[in-house]
């Protein structure tokens, strides 16, 4: 029999049924589970669920909303129905360094990535020449004191007109002020350096240098007001030696820069990053 695939992600109070209640509708509806994770958060008593599972052909998503409407209805649950055949649509944020946009869509043309851009916007006009390669409209917004409010409802603007359901600042160089992190909240990812002591400013990674650094790294997580602050998504680290340069631990952190930012895409994308207060559960 023909099948279609839907993900099912939940959470609600950690109470005994959660999870028999859920599997029992979907054994209703013919429903196979391909996949299936779960969470329990004791110190604040919160369970998660991620499932993944095919219906039979010609089951829409209403018919499976109503079908889990009771158990839905019986724990208070939160949830998020999605049909996996539908592409996701993101906006890409990019400054001058573009290693992270480029691996972005790298993975995206391979396949490893399923998602569709439906825009570049950048404060400087150096990735416009990948954008057309790409067939990607590209906007050149740049940001300064006073026209920064505007630019940010114009990114906001764009997000609703093309259905965006992430957005990702791939290097981009400008913070987002309160207002605009809280209306994206959950919906957008930022990447950057990782250290310890923590070097902010121009040329982190030569401060890193100076200093005998022994760990690089990166990490990626939901933009919030707190600059760098967000529930975190996705981290590596590499190790480096005194022998480096300046420049090697540059090229080692754009690796691992695009790297982490394109792993904690694909885990949105797929569903499997479920906000948990100032943290996340992340089903890989």
């Amino acid at each position: 029999m023909a099948t279609n695939t839907f993900i099912l992600v939940l959470s609600c109070d950690d109470k005994p049924g959660i999870v028999a209640a859920v599997t029992t509708e979907l054994a209703g509806l013919g429903a196979n589970i391909a996949e299936s994770s779960q969470f329990w958060d004791r110190q604040t008593n919160s369970f998660f669920m991620r499932i993944a599972f095919q219906a039979p052909d010609g089951m829409v998503r209403d018919d499976v909303e109503r079908a889990l409407r009771p158990a839905v209805d019986r724990f208070q649950m939160r949830t998020t129905l999605t049909d996996a055949a539908r592409r996701p649509k993101i906006v890409i944020l990019v400054s001058k360094f573009d290693h992270a946009l480029l691996h972005l869509l790298y993975q995206i043309r391979v396949g490893w990535l399923n998602a569709e851009v439906v825009a570049i916007v950048s404060n400087h006009e150096d990735s416009r020449r990948t954008a057309d390669l790409e067939a990607v409209p590209y906007h050149h917004w740049p940001v300064t004191k006073t026209n920064k409010a505007e630019q940010e409802e114009k990114l906001l603007r764009l997000v609703q007109e093309t259905g965006a359901d992430l957005v990702i600042l791939a290097r981009y160089m400008q913070v987002f002020s309160d207002t605009l992190s809280k209306r994206l909240y959950g919906k957008a990812i930022n990447i950057h350096h990782s250290f310890l002591p923590s070097f902010k400013g121009a040329k982190p990674y030569h401060q890193a240098h100076e200093r005998g650094v022994k760990l690089i790294g990166a990490t990626a997580h939901y933009v919030t007001s707190d600059l760098d602050e967000g529930p975190i998504v996705e981290q590596e680290t590499e190790r480096v030696t005194h022998a480096l340069t300046a420049d090697d631990f540059v090229a080692s952190g754009r690796d691992i820069e695009s790297r982490v930012l394109a792993r904690a895409v694909k885990l949105h994308l797929e569903r499997r990053v479920m906000l948990n207060g100032h943290k996340t559960a992340v089903f890989s």
